[in-house]
């Protein structure tokens, strides 16, 4: 069989309605993880929609009690054709944030796979069940196109809590070292830059959770007998927010700000367009750090973001100095960032601007990856993209958003690739999400090529150059 007839196969595999079996089963499957404990629904999902079909494909499957307490288990599959053969990891979550049932508007729900026109709606279609098997479905296809052997070795890591932050992915993973040593992560997660084109990223911004809280006093006082000679924590608090990032959104603390954009990420992202989309938002003029393109504001810049805001009763005002306020942020962050000083660098900051009564606790924090463009598996990878679709992929130094990619460049010290098919407006983590049927599709044929091309000599990867070592990443600081 030939490379456009593999590809042509996996086009196959959707139009006749097999993606649709699959993908409707799994939706079905309430794998919500952020209820803060692990629901059977999560080992289900492995262990009888997952583990059947990867056994049928060759894989080995081990399904791995998380050692977090509360936290999702884990499953590695391994398809070992030769311990000589070099080996690429691919990497999916089975879990989804919550239904919020009551907010999908009528006639959908998030636990049925439901179609009106190109969009296919239910919790998980686009993050993540949907692109996984996107991934798994191509995989299979290029496996019976060549009749059952590839020519290298793959292991699938599927978990089961990507949404409640990961808990125990790290250790996993140190744990199972062995059994995930790899040379190469190729996966599919996040979102295309737009729909119209595909997206390649090498690795993720990283985001610190933080929460600054003043506590002025046990409890409010009305605010007419008491006005004007008690300190307000809310007004207090919202000067303190003002000077870590001003009313344009520009981060004001030095060592939270990037030193520099690298030469090669300004020209990576100098054609890369926000926004455009019938369902995009329409972007601010003016916000953000001045001087830098829509995009290097979201890929080569941080930023610091209030979540939420809170101080006496929001729902129903009355008439009381609240006893404290808090306000819930977010750094999001590039390669470079010290953000393992975030809790001391703004403790620093804050005691220096006459706020040092708030308190600052960080809640919840991941590290920032970029492989470095030059890697081989670039170059390799884009070709592969556009000989597969006719198009030059979209190729992002990192994305916007944040995913544990630090344990597969950092830990596990791999070069890594990644090829969503999503798009921004696919209503992730919301009511409503919805996976589109024509990126679907593509996304199988790209995926097809890519694993065609990792066991073509024609194609002449980089492990078949003899570069396996080349791994260069720039780590976060």
């Amino acid at each position: 069989m030939q490379r456009y007839e593999c590809l042509s196969a996996a086009a196959a595999y959707f139009d006749d309605g097999r993606f649709l079996a699959d993908l409707r089963r799994r939706i079905a499957f309430r794998t919500e993880s952020d209820t803060g404990a692990a629901t059977p629904a999560l080992g289900a999902y492995l262990r009888e929609e997952m583990s059947a079909p990867l056994e049928r494909l060759g894989f080995a499957c081990d399904v791995i009690d998380n050692p977090i307490p509360g936290g999702g288990p884990f499953l590695i599959a391994r398809r070992i054709e030769g311990a000589e053969l070099p080996t690429v990891l691919t990497y999916g979550h089975g879990d989804v944030v919550s239904g919020q049932e009551a907010q999908w508007r009528e006639g959908l729900t998030p636990w049925t796979l439901t179609i009106e026109g190109e969009r296919w709606y239910g919790r998980g279609t686009a993050d993540n069940k949907g692109q996984h098997t996107i991934n798994l479905g191509a995989l299979a296809q290029v496996v019976h196109a060549r009749g059952g052997r590839l020519g290298y070795n793959v292991t699938l890591l599927l978990e089961m809590g990507e949404e409640a932050a990961s808990p125990g992915l790290h250790e996993v993973c140190r744990q199972q070292a062995d059994k995930l040593r790899a040379d190469l992560l190729i996966a599919c997660d996040g979102p295309r830059v737009s729909a119209r084109r595909p997206t390649l990223f090498l690795g993720s911004r990283g985001a610190v959770n933080f929460s600054l809280r003043l506590r002025a006093r046990p409890r409010g006082y009305h605010s007419g007998n008491w006005g004007g000679v008690l300190a307000n924590p809310a007004t207090v608090l919202s000067h303190a927010v003002a000077t870590l990032v001003d009313a344009k959104g520009r981060i004001l603390v030095d060592a939270l700000r990037p030193r520099s954009i690298p030469d090669s990420v300004h020209e990576a992202l100098a054609a890369i367009e926000i926004g455009g989309g019938a369902d995009d938002p329409a972007l601010d003029a003016g916000w953000g750090e001045p001087g830098l393109s829509p995009a290097e504001r979201l890929m080569a810049w941080n930023t610091i973001e209030v979540l939420a805001l809170g101080a006496g009763s929001p729902q129903r005002p009355v008439n009381a100095i609240p006893g404290e306020a808090v306000a819930h942020c977010q750094l999001r962050f590039v390669v470079g960032t010290p953000w393992q000083q975030l809790a001391s660098i703004v403790r620093a900051h804050l005691d220096a601007h006459g706020f040092g009564q708030v308190e600052v606790q960080v809640t919840l924090e991941g590290a920032a990856t970029r492989l470095d463009l030059a890697n081989p598996w670039v170059g390799w990878a884009q070709r592969s993209i556009e000989e597969s679709t006719g198009q030059r992929p979209n190729l992002l130094p990192n994305l916007a958003g944040s995913l544990p990619n630090d344990v597969f460049a950092d830990l596990l010290g791999l070069p890594t690739l990644w090829v969503p098919h999503s798009y921004p407006a696919c209503a992730q983590h919301a009511p409503n999400e919805h996976l589109l049927a024509p990126l679907a599709r593509e996304g199988l044929q790209i995926m097809a090529g890519l694993y065609w091309d990792l066991g073509d000599a024609a194609a002449n990867t980089p492990w078949q150059a003899g570069s396996l070592a080349a791994t260069s990443h720039q780590k976060a600081a």
